[in-house]
């Protein structure tokens, strides 16, 4: 069963187990996060598989302060002019991502954009003292209530993750809201702890409502759409295909393969599911028509994997990250 720590308690055990690429639930002022450190795709892959039947939905990246923010997300004036108004507080913005942000492609589901937030209270001492940003989605397993208090985390993810951290009942208790800044523009993907009317007032520009794609967590239809063809549960490559293999035994023909990326060669789905995004872009920008996909168990961590290879492999619109 987890530990459960009063906050004022909890940071020396919370950067060790976060150091070791460990998962940890913490106080913010929306509602608890599951936090693991954003740069660490194991980490976030520990996030998704404690949630339970996950899909790989992008993240937020929680941040210490405007340096953090700077080095993973892209500002213009009009996000800065929000920032400055909203951080820290339950406000996330959605901004195209620094190439050399760092942030592991689990978070943004191999996106090129990156939602940020900058939390209150242990949330950022304990990002500031890392070093690092958190990916913290809602402290709670799949399709169940968000947790605003200590005991409904334990009650709910205590079997499963190490440390619960009791700040109490969160403040606000509802999720951030959730804008895209784009060319000067505002599209509200989320209502959430910020009236959108507050946003409009202080950046001077209306938002938009009805985004096509993403518009709240867990409503994601699709995410990375690599240029290749994917042919999924594939157990031979054929003339002219990259394979995107799993385990000790590769599908035959591999060795004319061009090239050949290996999910997890021990057979290790967590493995599998951290190097998932950036082996789809490496095979993708290899200049093959078709990416052959070998065979991924459908448990555990398996299922996410194989409902995001079946999502890269049909036609769809660009897509918004989801925190």
């Amino acid at each position: 069963m987890a530990e459960v720590i009063p906050a004022a308690e909890a940071l020396e055990r919370a950067l060790t187990l976060l150091r070791a690429g460990e998962i940890v639930a913490i106080p913010t002022e929306t509602v608890y996060g599951l936090a693991g450190d954003a740069t660490d795709g194991r980490a976030v892959a520990r996030i998704f598989e404690a949630k339970g039947r996950p899909r790989f939905n992008p993240l937020i990246a929680h941040v210490a302060d405007m340096a953090m923010a700077e080095r993973i997300g892209v500002f213009d004036s009009l996000s800065r002019q929000l920032a400055a108004r909203f951080w820290p507080g339950p406000l996330t913005l959605v901004l195209p991502l620094q190439p050399d942000s760092g942030i592991h492609p689990l978070v943004t589901a191999g996106l090129d954009t990156i939602a940020l937030r900058m939390p209150r209270g242990f949330g950022h001492d304990v990002i500031a003292r890392l070093g690092r940003p958190l990916a913290a989605p809602s402290a709670n397993s799949s399709g169940r209530i968000s947790g605003t208090t200590a005991h409904a985390v334990e009650a709910d993810l205590g079997r499963v993750i190490p440390l619960v951290v009791d700040g109490g009942p969160t403040p606000v208790g509802l999720e951030s809201t959730i804008v895209k800044v784009q060319d000067g523009s505002l599209a509200l993907l989320r209502p959430g702890g910020i009236a959108v009317d507050d946003i409009e007032a202080a950046a001077g520009v209306k938002v938009s409502r009805g985004a096509s794609g993403v518009q709240a967590p867990g409503m994601l239809a699709s995410h990375y759409a690599p240029s290749a063809g994917l042919r999924l549960n594939a157990d031979a490559v054929r003339p002219g295909e990259a394979l995107l293999a799993f385990g000790p035994r590769l599908a035959e023909g591999w060795q004319a393969a061009a090239p050949v990326r290996n999910l997890s060669p021990a057979g290790d789905l967590r493995e599998a599911a951290a190097n998932l995004f950036g082996f789809l872009r490496e095979l993708d920008q290899s200049g093959a028509a078709v990416i052959a996909v070998e065979p991924i168990p459908m448990e555990g961590l398996g299922e996410a994997i194989n409902d995001r290879l079946a999502r890269a492999a049909a036609p769809r619109d660009n897509q918004l990250p989801q925190a």
